[in-house]
């Protein structure tokens, strides 16, 4: 494409959440893949990382001696700033919200125009990115951006109602009990909460209400240990969800938004994960630390059984109205006579990761789409989706 106009792709990664290790690993894995691929001359990338404090900064890759955006021997990536915030390449959105211009601000210097943006790809998990907040910034300066719009990223993040919307819907879910801020502020709202998770039957599972990765999350057993694990969860957010534990094999379903914007979703063939090791279930350290789940795609499931769990990925994605890529996790429950099973909706990521042992991509990689490809796909029909009503 060396006589074609490059596609300027802004990669905006990190972010306020307790994500933000995964969003730059998930940053790291992407600029890498691409750029090594026959289709690296197609974009321009603009790394921009968010800082935890919620700063923008244009960051430096590592082979330009920068930001590290991996896991090494345990360490988490972070995007770091120099201690004097003066010192710091921040960028800001131009000051006319529909230029479609990023602004640098260099020490020392008049602030830059980065030119146009063609397209963002928000990399951000959990709140302050996978929410609605950077969907809703970038619908206002109209420009396009790959994943799901403002409605459809905040009722996905917030799990209670995610859940309500897709048991109105007709599907499947398991029982939860949701723990406010006001519940938990005195003696006896704890003490509803308890008796409230004692009708759920230990034991439980306790997490975050609006986050992902499984930050956060604690299996709880017996009661005496239920105020610590909701404690542990507040941590990551102060609405805390509280929900009984399925028995069940877990598969999950990954969905990408038709090439054209009329087109049907489409499904990928699932995945049965196994977690194995001394971990009780798919916690943050099997996820990316000590690789302690086994993998099966397609999952061991019947043809029918696959048919039907294809079709409910692309039914949560459309009741949710999700939009460009999601992955929709399910337990699965084997029936007592021999036909086919059951699946409940765990819950549906909007920005599923994109770290080299994710589950995502290696969904469509079974199916024979790669690394580079499949971002190229979320690209292009970002870039054919207007922005605004649609």
């Amino acid at each position: 494409m060396s006589d074609q106009k490059r596609i300027r792709v802004a990669v905006v990664f990190g972010g306020r959440s307790s994500e933000h290790a995964i969003s730059c690993v998930t940053a790291g894995s992407i600029l890498d893949a691409v750029r090594s691929s026959p289709d690296a001359d197609r974009y321009e990338f603009l790394p921009i990382g968010i800082a935890s404090d919620g700063r923008w900064v244009l960051a430096e890759l590592p082979e330009q001696g920068g930001l590290r955006l991996s896991i090494e021997d345990g360490r988490l990536p972070a995007i770091g700033l120099p201690a004097s915030a003066e010192r710091a390449n921040l960028v800001t959105m131009a000051g006319d919200p529909t230029a479609r211009e990023l602004t640098v601000h260099e020490p020392g210097a008049v602030p830059k125009s980065l030119g146009e943006v063609d397209v963002v790809l928000p990399l951000l998990h959990g709140p302050y990115g996978e929410d609605g907040t950077l969907q809703g910034l970038l619908e206002l300066a109209g420009i396009p951006y790959v994943g799901s719009g403002v409605l459809a990223s905040a009722v996905s993040m917030d799990k209670e109602f995610m859940k309500r919307l897709l048991a109105q819907a007709g599907f499947e879910i398991g029982a939860y009990e949701v723990v406010r801020p006001r519940d938990w502020a005195t003696e006896e709202g704890r003490s509803g909460v308890r008796l409230a998770v004692e009708e759920l039957g230990y034991p439980v599972f306790v997490k975050p209400a609006r986050g992902g990765s499984s930050m956060g999350v604690t299996r709880v057993d017996r009661q005496e240990d239920l105020d610590q694990a909701i404690e542990i969860a507040r941590r990551h957010d102060p609405k805390v969800l509280v929900e009984a534990a399925i028995p069940g094999r877990e598969i999950e379903c990954g969905v990408l938004a038709g090439l054209e914007p009329l087109d049907r979703p489409e499904a990928s063939m699932p995945a049965e994960l196994r977690v194995t090791g001394p971990h009780t279930f798919y916690d943050f350290e099997a996820k990316y630390l000590d690789g302690s789940t086994e993998v099966d795609i397609p999952a061991r499931l019947s043809a029918e059984e696959i048919e039907d769990i294809r079709e409910q990925t692309i039914g949560v994605f459309e009741t949710l109205g999700a939009e460009g890529l999601a992955r929709v996790d399910f337990f699965y429950q084997e029936s007592v006579d021999g036909g086919p099973g059951r699946f409940i909706v765990n819950e549906i990521n909007t920005m599923p990761g994109f770290t080299p042992t994710s589950m995502f991509p290696q969904m469509w990689l079974a199916a024979g789409m790669t690394y580079a490809e499949l971002i190229g796909r979320l690209v292009d029909t970002a870039m054919r989706r207007p922005t605004g009503l649609r």
